[in-house]
């Protein structure tokens, strides 16, 4: 098939090596900037594919993405952000390389030429018609993404494909594709450059939208992001007082007991409640023998009463019930005042 790779034409700029250091930024600056441009007349296609990651996602398939090179470890950086990031588990989103894991930090000869080796690697992963899979190589050419994707269609997987050439392979095979034109790079052919960062910038508008999508995000905040390290903490401990309008040490207390920033902030009215809640619990403690102790004593004062005309069993009986009644109603008022009383939940 003939078609232009543009992002190995020739560069818009020649004799790089004469160039001093601030004209080689600023020029490549000057590429970069061309870049979101490109994305942005692409955001129809995003939008596509997203709506159909979500709904896969939403029915418990999962999300793929499978490159070779600068392609392959844009997406296995994207897939492993999502786990710290929205509080996913790690086999949500799966990114594969040609070459496996040595691929990620040192070239495979080959690796990406092989036609077999893709649909291997997701089957790996037991891979149905319920996930979703975007091939991502800026060329549009890599044997190893395009094969794989030949295979999902045949297995009525869905498939996406994030690359840099119009009417390229992996576009034509893909069923959601998302074709960036980035145009030649500043280094003839060097498509880590501004493919590259086409390709992150539409990772990131993936994931992160999909994330939203699916709840992981509260207003503006990663309220499930996993507390992996000290300034993660501290982020979510100011979330939390933000949210709750409560002083640090608490919201710091409440993030380490329950893990997220969401389980700290849905907790907070039963931990402040507490100690109400324990108040209402030992009057319900009370009254609930005495409610079964009542009818008994009202059983046999009626029978006392036919029986000789005795009548103070029956009337301890019925203040017993009266009683037992009272302390119920009392206790499950409290314990609904301390669940769903926005009023009575004191933030300071």
């Amino acid at each position: 098939m003939n078609f232009t790779k543009t992002t190995e034409q020739d560069s818009k700029y020649n004799h790089l090596e004469k160039m001093s250091i601030n004209e080689l930024l600023i020029n490549i600056n000057t590429e970069d900037k061309t870049v979101p441009k490109a994305v942005e007349k692409v955001i129809p296609n995003i939008e596509k594919l997203v709506q159909e990651i979500v709904v896969k996602l939403k029915t418990g398939g999962r999300l793929f993405y499978i490159g070779a090179g600068t392609s392959g470890r844009l997406g296995v950086v994207d897939a492993s952000e999502c786990p710290p990031t929205f509080g996913v588990s790690y086999d949500l989103v799966i990114g594969l390389i040609a070459g496996g894991e040595t691929a990620i930090r040192k070239a495979v000869e080959f690796a990406e030429d092989s036609t077999t080796q893709g649909w291997k690697d997701l089957q790996k992963y037991q891979i149905s018609n319920k996930d979703v899979v975007i091939g991502i190589a800026a060329s549009g050419t890599t044997p190893y993404v395009i094969a794989a994707l030949k295979k999902c269609n045949e297995n009525n997987i869905s498939t996406g494909c994030i690359t840099c050439n119009a009417e390229s392979p992996l576009a034509l095979t893909a069923k959601f594709p998302v074709v960036a034109i980035v145009g030649p790079e500043f280094v003839t052919g060097s498509s880590r450059m501004k493919a590259g960062t086409a390709q992150k910038l539409i990772l990131n508008m993936i994931s992160t939208a999909t994330m939203i999508q699916l709840g992981k995000i509260k207003g503006n905040k990663m309220v499930d992001m996993q507390l992996s390290n000290d300034k993660l903490v501290d982020r979510g401990v100011k979330m939390v007082m933000g949210e709750l309008g409560i002083n640090e040490r608490l919201a710091k207390e409440l993030l380490l007991k329950y893990g997220n920033v969401r389980n700290a902030i849905n907790n907070y009215p039963l931990e402040k409640n507490k100690p109400s809640l324990f108040s209402a619990f030992k009057h319900l403690a009370i009254a609930l023998p005495l409610l079964f102790i009542a009818p008994i004593v009202i059983t046999i004062g009626f029978k006392a009463l036919k029986k000789d005309g005795n009548f103070m069993l029956l009337i301890i009986g019925l203040l017993l019930g009266i009683i037992a009644i009272m302390i119920t109603a009392f206790g499950l008022i409290k314990v609904s005042r301390s669940l769903f009383d926005k009023d009575s939940h004191d933030k300071n």
